[in-house]
């Protein structure tokens, strides 16, 4: 199945926030159109909400996405990472910011699949329990290309109840017509 560009993007459609079964449309494909960007369905979807999407905002003023993880301790990583010492893991987090790096590029209508390129730098400080009521992932675009390559490079913030946990420099994300020689 090849990619089109959808006929309306999201972005021109003036859409800011998504909920949970919109993000699950955008897992099964019918948020961005057949062969474009779409989300992990779960276990592997790592976030119930997009609160915010910009392509003007963020600390580089070429845009903002904020998305938010309700966490309660039945959530499927607690009960095998570790057992007696259940902790989100690390990678999951990090995966979440890809995740949405590429929502991003699908929102603003460009076409192809998401594939994670790459990071800069990855800290983490903090540990999500599941004591923790919610996790807040912030994704400030930096740069972005929209020409026959399709990229968006952002760094991400993830915290949880408030409290700042992960950092990433660098996310690397692009969208790809056809993915089968890559």
């Amino acid at each position: 199945m090849t990619s089109a560009p959808p006929t309306t993007s999201q972005r021109e459609l003036g859409r800011h926030a998504y909920s949970r079964e919109e993000l699950l449309a955008c897992g099964r494909g019918e948020l961005f159109g057949p062969g474009n960007a779409r989300l992990p369905l779960p276990n592997m979807l790592m976030m119930d909400r997009i609160v915010r999407i910009d392509d003007t905002g963020g600390n580089h003023g070429k845009g903002l996405i904020e998305a938010e993880l309700d966490i309660n301790p039945d959530l499927w990583f607690f009960g095998c990472h570790f057992e007696g010492d259940p902790v989100m893991p690390g990678c999951l987090g990090l995966d979440a910011m890809w995740q949405l790096v590429g929502f991003w590029l699908g929102w603003r209508g460009n076409p192809g699949r998401g594939r994670a390129l790459g990071s800069g730098e990855v800290k983490f400080f903090g540990q999500v329990l599941p004591t923790a009521q919610k996790v807040t992932y912030r994704l400030h675009l930096k740069r972005v290309i929209e020409r026959k390559l399709v990229m968006g490079i952002a760094d991400g913030q993830m915290f949880v109840d408030g409290r700042e946990i992960y950092t990433a420099t660098d996310l690397k994300v692009g969208l790809f017509t056809s993915t089968q020689d890559f």
